[in-house]
C-alpha cells in the first residue's frame, strides 16, 4: 500500500523534516513538573544476546508525598535547571536492580547495539520487533513497553544506533537499553510499507475516525499476542507506550483510544494524539488519561515546543500526574535526558 496522496502525505512530511534535528546528546536540560494530586505470527529471528557493564542513572521515585527539589551544584550540570515536584499514589517497588551489572545491549562511547527477536505479525505483515530482559520474568511475567517509530524511520532502527545519527538517535537506543535493563519487555511494531510511513492517528480521516484504520487493527492485534504469549513471558496488565515524533502523537492515541489500557506513558517530540506539527487543538481529555511524560528539544521548528506545552497544561488542569521535561540545546528528537526520564517515569506507575 503506497501513502496516501494530498493532505496525509504533507502532514507526514511535516513530521519529518527537521531543520535541526537531535543528534549527539547534550547536557542542559529544563524539567517542568507538577503533577496531579490524586494473532498471528510468522518467521522468528534472533540475535544473540550479549553483555556489557554500565547504564542510564535512575531516582527513586516517591509515593505519596510532595516534594521540591532545587539542583545540588555539586552534582547538576552547569547550566543545568531543574525544578521538581512529585506527587503520586502508585506503589513504589521497581521492577529490577537499579544498577544491574549485566545488559544485552553492546555499547561503545559511538555505537550501541541492542537484540532483538522479529515477527512478521497480522494479516499484513508487519515485523514487530522484540525482546524480553536477562534473567527470570516475575510469576506475572515481563511489563510491557509499546515503542513507536517516527515517520520514515523503521522500527530496526530502533535497536542500533551510532551517535552521529540525526533525531536523537543514540538516545533512542539507549532508551530500549534502560528499559531491558531494569525489567521491562520492549515492542516495537512496524508502520506500514516495512516501517517507510507513519502512523494512522493524527491523519485524516483517521485522525476522527480511528476504529476504521489499519493501526487500530494491528493494536488489538498486538494486545492478544501480547496476553498469549507470542511475544514471550508478559504481563498485560502492566502496559506502557512510548514514541517520538508521529510515534510520540501515536503515544497519545494510546490514552485516546484504549481507556484503562496503559500504567503510563512519555511522549517525546510530540503531543496529543490528532495534533500535527504547530496545528494542535487540544479537545476534552479523557478521564482516565494516564499518567504522561513529555520530552521535548526547545529548538524543535518541527514540532513546536508550544504544542507539548499546551498537552501538559491540558493535563494539569485536568488533574493528570504530567511531566515536562525541555532541553535548550536541542530540535527534533529524543533528547539526551529521556533514558533516565523514561525509565524514572514508568517505575513511578509499576
Amino acid at each position: 500500500m503506497l501513502p496516501r496522496p494530498g493532505p496525509a502525505l504533507l502532514v507526514a512530511l511535516t513530521l519529518a523534516a527537521c531543520s535541526d534535528g537531535g543528534g549527539a546528546p547534550t547536557s542542559d536540560a529544563t524539567t517542568t513538573t507538577t503533577p496531579a494530586t490524586t494473532s498471528t505470527a510468522t518467521a522468528t529471528t534472533t540475535d544473540a544476546p550479549s553483555t556489557t557493564t554500565g547504564d542510564v542513572p535512575t531516582t527513586t521515585p516517591g509515593s505519596e508525598s510532595t516534594t521540591t527539589t532545587l539542583p545540588d551544584p555539586e552534582t547538576t550540570t552547569p547550566g543545568t535547571t531543574s525544578t521538581t515536584s512529585s506527587s503520586s499514589t502508585s506503589d513504589t517497588t521497581t521492577t529490577t536492580d537499579p544498577d544491574p551489572a549485566e545488559s544485552r545491549c553492546d555499547e561503545t562511547p559511538t555505537t550501541i547495539t541492542c537484540p532483538k527477536q522479529t515477527l512478521e505479525f497480522g494479516p499484513w505483515q508487519r515485523d514487530v520487533h522484540w525482546q524480553v530482559p536477562l534473567g527470570d520474568p516475575p510469576a506475572s511475567g515481563w511489563p510491557v513497553v509499546l515503542m513507536f517509530q517516527g515517520s520514515f524511520f523503521s522500527a530496526e532502527l530502533t535497536w542500533v544506533a551510532t551517535d552521529d545519527l540525526p533525531f536523537g538517535a543514540f538516545n533512542q537506543t539507549h532508551v530500549v537499553k534502560a528499559l531491558l535493563d531494569h525489567g521491562f519487555a520492549v515492542i516495537t511494531p512496524e508502520t506500514r510499507l516495512d516501517g517507510g510511513t507513519f502512523w494512522d492517528t493524527n491523519i485524516p480521516p483517521y485522525s476522527l475516525n480511528w476504529e476504521s484504520s489499519e493501526d487500530h487493527e494491528l493494536m488489538l492485534a498486538l494486545f492478544i499476542a501480547i496476553g498469549d504469549g507470542t511475544f514471550g513471558d508478559l504481563d498485560p496488565t502492566r502496559l506502557f507506550a512510548t514514541g517520538v515524533s508521529s510515534g510520540g502523537y501515536m503515544t497519545s492515541r494510546m490514552a485516546v483510544a484504549y481507556p484503562g489500557k496503559f500504567r503510563s506513558l512519555a511522549i517525546a517530540a510530540a503531543a496529543y494524539a490528532t495534533c500535527s506539527g504547530p496545528l494542535c487543538d487540544i479537545p476534552e481529555l479523557p478521564a482516565d488519561h494516564p499518567p504522561t511524560l513529555l520530552l521535548h528539544g526547545e529548538l524543535d521548528a518541527t514540532v513546536p515546543l508550544y504544542t507539548a506545552e499546551a498537552y501538559h497544561d491540558a493535563l494539569l488542569a485536568a488533574g493528570f500526574d504530567t511531566r515536562l521535561v525541555t532541553d535548550p540545546q536541542d530540535g527534533h528528537g529524543w533528547i539526551a535526558a529521556s533514558p533516565a526520564e523514561v525509565l524514572t517515569w514508568f517505575q513511578t506507575y509499576p
